[in-house]
């Protein structure tokens, strides 16, 4: 059973999600503050976080360093700061995801379903579906005779080899073009542009190439 630990300063909130979570068959512990999610976390470390970044006593950020220290579980952000810095923040230290308060439950259980499945598959993935396409990442092809370029094939392949997370626009840009380049937010929206015209069904409704507004990309298998 995967135990997710839930940390929030809100009791209604915290028993809510207890209780859905635990319909849904998680086993849930829950956290008022981030003094006390890190001893959880230490005492009985669960297989996945659900984090408030407004915690009476540090920051949510520094419960994701802290965190970041010794384990990589993935952590969902689930915060009333909507700000797309706050996010970009969150993602930068650590963070997998990013849900907006107020938000549906189901949302939240699928962000939840997701993450997991991403950490469930190996580094040995080398063939992925992309729409009608099957990209084999280990022999660098894609189905139908399309062509990508050095510079498509590293972004696909950072985003295909984390599915369903949220990559800042920072961390792409960094990882493929290289420090210099983090605020060359275009050379993201062409690429991604070109990605989605050779890859996706319907380029202008893409269904794995997702664009997150102000904060990054996701591939959605």
């Amino acid at each position: 059973m995967t135990r997710v630990l839930v940390v929030d300063d809100e009791p209604q909130l915290l028993r809510a999600l207890r209780i859905n979570l635990r319909a849904r068959d998680y086993d849930v512990d829950v956290a008022a503050d981030g003094t006390t999610a890190l001893r959880q976390a230490g005492a009985s470390p669960p297989d996945l976080v659900v984090l408030d970044l407004g915690l009476p006593d540090i920051p949510g950020v520094d419960v994701i360093h802290g965190l970041r220290g010794w384990t990589q579980v993935p952590i969902i952000v689930l915060s009333g700061r909507a700000g797309s810095q706050d996010k970009v923040e969150a993602l930068e230290a650590g963070a997998d995801d990013y849900v907006t308060k107020p938000f549906d439950i189901e949302e939240l259980v699928a962000r939840i379903r997701a993450v997991s499945r991403r950490v469930s598959v190996t580094g040995e993935v080398s063939r992925v579906e992309v729409g009608e396409h099957t990209v084999d990442l280990a022999g660098k092809t894609v189905s139908g005779g399309v062509h990508l370029t050095p510079t498509e094939w590293h972004l696909l392949e950072l985003l295909i080899r984390n599915p369903g997370k949220l990559i800042s626009q920072q961390q792409l840009l960094t990882a493929v073009w290289g420090p210099s380049y983090r605020r060359e937010t275009h050379y993201l929206r062409q690429y991604m542009a070109q990605l989605r015209r050779k890859l996706e069904t319907d380029p202008a409704h893409p269904k794995h190439l997702l664009t997150e507004p102000g904060m990054g990309y996701r591939f959605q298998p």
